[in-house]
């Protein structure tokens, strides 16, 4: 109650806010200390029953909201330290992390140009820089910075069926044919089709060749059948940096193909697009300016606070036709300025949390060119891991040759399967050593990699590397961490 808005509440609001600051600041320089854990593990049960969580009737004093904050980032994951390597967005910027402190204190919403004026100039502003970087001449077209890529793609599903039949809108789904879309990473596309009344059996599913990419004459062969069944093909979704394998869809024959059958092409480059940064690495999205639309998420490869996720759209004017439903309370057609900045409309949400800001200030602190080395730096350590453990003792790759992004997969072979023939046994044992060296990470605390089946083959390591801070020394370590937890299974 001694805070701000209290009567003379300055004094006491400063040094509150002041602590908390100390208190971030001590968990900043912690997440990049080396000797610091990534994780203090403790499995649920605990965590609950060692502090009272509950909320309660009466409010708790000030020291105790503090220690409330202590405790909470005691237990955190350190997603910023330098062998946090779990995710596809890791890292902790400096600059990002003070836009998002800002954003908190300005604390608006996204809709309009009247309440959110310089947030809604700097998202048309960014949102145009990165249609110029996808190809799209002069950055023309459309854009809006959502929730998540799963989102993004929803969008992008909700906007190629308004094309193709703009009569959904009012009338729904009953009154249009049935609609396929194709794609080789489901995930995504699934949930925006089950949300969009498609249904996800609907989705069909496109071979990929060993390295995780779209075989584009399956794809064509898929588009042919579904035709032929009388299904209307509306979507493809290609993806720019598979979520395991790393793997870039050939875009170039995948947009030939679009272009013959009149389909809307998207592109789900949530992990790869951050490429599209680098002079060196964005060859791997040649064919992505042919697309009619992107998902590009700026808190994967380039580090930006989450979340920071970006739909762009190289038609402009089709988001707002349709999304919009005239909300006449929100947007009034007779203010005295220029109507076309509202952006909220063309949103399904209403409130819309600021997530541009991130972006634009760590891109005016880094330029493109910072943006750039940081990328490089990543992929530059992806490879570096992959010629260390390629012909070493104890490792096996999921697929050969060197990786296209810094998604690294590969078995840890413990010695007493390495004699072992190749048979179901040692499948079933092999299945077992990743989940329990992931375990003992956990509970010592060391370091973070991710595992997982796919397809035929058993659980195995995915190293992902988007975090600047991470050095050749983390590669290494992490390498002696998986011996070290493995040696006896």
């Amino acid at each position: 109650p001694d805070l701000l808005p209290a009567c003379n509440g300055e004094i006491t609001t400063m040094s509150f806010l002041q602590d908390v600051v100390d208190i971030l600041l001590q968990y900043v320089v912690k997440s990049f200390d080396r000797s610091t854990k990534v994780i203090d593990f403790h499995y649920p049960n605990e965590l609950l029953q060692e502090y009272n969580w509950e909320l309660a009737d009466q409010p708790q004093t000030l020291e105790e909201i503090l220690l409330n904050c202590r405790t909470t980032l005691k237990y955190a994951i350190k997603t910023g330290h330098p062998r946090y390597f779990n995710q596809l967005s890791t890292g902790l910027d400096m600059v990002g992390l003070a836009a998002d402190w800002l954003t908190s204190a300005a604390n608006t919403n996204m809709f309009t140009y009247e309440i959110a004026p310089v947030f809604v100039l700097l998202e048309y502003v960014t949102l145009r820089k990165m249609r110029e970087m996808v190809g799209w001449p002069g950055g023309c077209g459309d854009g809006i910075f959502s929730p998540g890529g799963a989102i993004s793609n929803m969008y992008a599903m909700l906007i190629a069926r308004f094309k193709m039949f703009p009569e959904v809108k009012e009338k729904g789904m009953a009154a249009i044919p049935r609609l396929v879309a194709f794609t080789s990473e489901h995930v995504c596309v699934s949930k925006g089709a089950a949300a969009l009344g498609i249904g996800t059996d609907s989705v069909i599913l496109i071979r990929c060749d060993e390295r995780g990419k779209m075989i584009p004459s399956d794809l064509e062969r898929r588009i042919l059948e579904a035709k032929q069944k009388g299904f209307v093909p509306f979507l493809v979704s290609a993806t720019a940096g598979t979520t395991v394998y790393g793997a870039f869809d050939p875009l170039i024959a995948i947009a030939d193909i679009c272009k013959k059958y009149k389909i809307w092409m998207h592109v789900d480059g949530a992990w790869g697009g951050g490429l599209l940064m680098s002079r060196k690495h964005k060859w791997k999205l040649n064919g992505v300016e042919r697309a009619n639309s992107v998902t590009w998420n700026p808190h994967k490869m380039m580090g930006v606070p989450l979340q920071c996720s970006a739909l762009l759209v190289r038609e402009e004017g089709l988001m707002q036709s349709c999304n919009q439903m005239h909300a006449s309370y929100l947007f009034q057609q007779d203010k005295h300025y220029d109507l076309s900045y509202d952006t909220g409309d063309k949103a399904l949400q209403c409130g819309r949390h600021v997530d541009v800001f991130k972006l634009w200030l760590m891109w005016r602190a880094k330029g493109t060119t910072g943006f750039e080395a940081q990328i490089d730096k990543c992929l530059e350590l992806a490879e570096y891991l992959y010629n260390k453990i390629k012909n070493r003792e104890g490792y096996e790759m999921v697929f050969d040759g060197k990786p296209q992004h810094t998604n690294v997969c590969f078995w840890y072979i413990p010695p007493s399967l390495r004699s072992m023939e190749d048979n179901e046994e040692r499948m079933s044992r092999l299945m077992k050593v990743a989940p329990v060296i992931k375990a003992r990470m956990m509970e010592y605390g060391t370091t973070m990699v991710s595992y997982q089946p796919l397809g035929d083959k058993v659980n195995f390591f995915r190293m992902v590397i988007s975090n600047p801070a991470a050095t050749h020394q983390d590669i290494d370590f992490l390498i002696d961490e998986i011996e070290r937890l493995g040696q006896d299974l």
